[in-house]
């Protein structure tokens, strides 16, 4: 065999297995993607469901002729609010992802506001479908929890993948950009004042 065939075999195992690699690389960063867009998705579905439970619980503490109605239009309000936010899992921009934390961060101010009031309501409180809504809100509130983590350690997992080289010299090439998760919400490092 001449040197000549020998240099065009070595380049040719050479691009199979640098095309096989990036084929390889590639569809790791796909997979990781949707990783992150179904992440995304469950998110998306535990807000919904404690956006679908606020009706009943609106109406229920209604129930209670004297509630402070302000209270009842804030979360009302803060609601809607927070439902008109919609974002695709492919634009997951810090600036959009903010604005969707900032309408959640709303509506659970305007929730926690509405539990505390309820306090000074013994009949409300009794309430057996009051109960059962705030455990079910409780309950929701632990599953965005455990949403919001899984979200943030799929983007974080993704991210490194597409950082690391030489993935990310692939990644740049193929459009697949770094994604921004959850963060604390400004402010709230300090401890809420809780009054009597």
């Amino acid at each position: 065999m001449s040197t000549k065939n020998i240099t065009l075999i070595v380049i040719a195992g050479l691009i199979l297995i640098l095309g096989w690699s990036g084929c390889n690389g590639y569809n790791g960063l796909v997979q990781q993607d949707e990783t992150v867009k179904k992440a995304w998705n469950n998110v998306q579905s535990d807000y919904q469901r404690r956006a679908d439970l606020i009706p009943n619980l609106v109406s229920t503490v209604k129930g209670e002729a004297n509630f402070e109605q302000t209270t009842l239009t804030n979360v009302i309000q803060a609601r809607a609010s927070a439902t008109q936010i919609k974002l695709d899992a492919k634009d997951l921009t810090p600036e959009k992802l903010q604005q969707f934390q900032a309408a959640q961060g709303q509506l659970s101010q305007a929730l926690g506001k509405l539990m505390v009031l309820t306090e000074n309501y013994p009949n409300l409180k009794a309430n057996e479908a009051f109960r059962g809504l705030q455990a079910q809100l409780e309950g929701t509130e632990n599953r965005i929890k455990v949403s919001r983590n899984d979200f943030n350690a799929a983007v974080a997992d993704y991210n490194i993948k597409a950082r690391s080289f030489p993935m990310n010299i692939l990644a740049s090439i193929t459009g697949f950009k770094q994604k921004e998760g959850f963060t604390a919400t400004v402010g709230s490092e300090k401890a809420p004042e809780v009054k009597f």
